[in-house]
Parts: C-alpha cells; sequence; structure tokens
C-alpha cells in the first residue's frame, strides 16, 4: 500500500521536503510509519515528542492502522497569540 506524508512548517524545513510518499506493507499502524519517517529524516527527531500526526485530516493515536492511499500529517507545536 502507498501513503503519501504532509511535512508542515518548521517540519518542512527540517525534512527538506513538503511531501514524500511510502510503499508500507499491509496492517502497517501509523506508530511503523512514524518510526519509519524519523529513520530516514533524523532531523525530525528532535522534535519527534512534540509533533501530532493525523490520518485523513484527523488526529490519530500510533496504534491507528493505515490503508491505501491515506494522507498523514506530520504537524508541529502551535503557539498562537
Amino acid at each position: 500500500m502507498r501513503v503519501r506524508i504532509l511535512f508542515f512548517a518548521g517540519l518542512r524545513d527540517l525534512a527538506g521536503k513538503r511531501e514524500w510518499e511510502y510503499d508500507l506493507t499491509e496492517k502497517s499502524i501509523l506508530g511503523d510509519l512514524h518510526r519509519r519517517i524519523l529513520d530516514d529524516f533524523p532531523a525530525l527527531k528532535e522534535m519527534k515528542g512534540a509533533v501530532r500526526l493525523a490520518v485523513n485530516e484527523e488526529y490519530s493515536r500510533m496504534d491507528r492502522p493505515l490503508s491505501d492511499g491515506d494522507t498523514v500529517a506530520l504537524i508541529p507545536p502551535v503557539s498562537g497569540g
């Protein structure tokens, strides 16, 4: 299965890309993908604990199963004022 990854804000700068695609095995979960992203983009490790992941525009837990065609967004912490 294939999933699309979107990097937002400062994560885009750290990754050096706006988006990326991964081919995953069936029964992959979000946590598996997250580990693979951190392996492939080590600069993102510095923000590991602060990044939220959303699947198809919905914040998701790491145990969420992924499906072919999903879009996964990595979203950094947001502050407002």
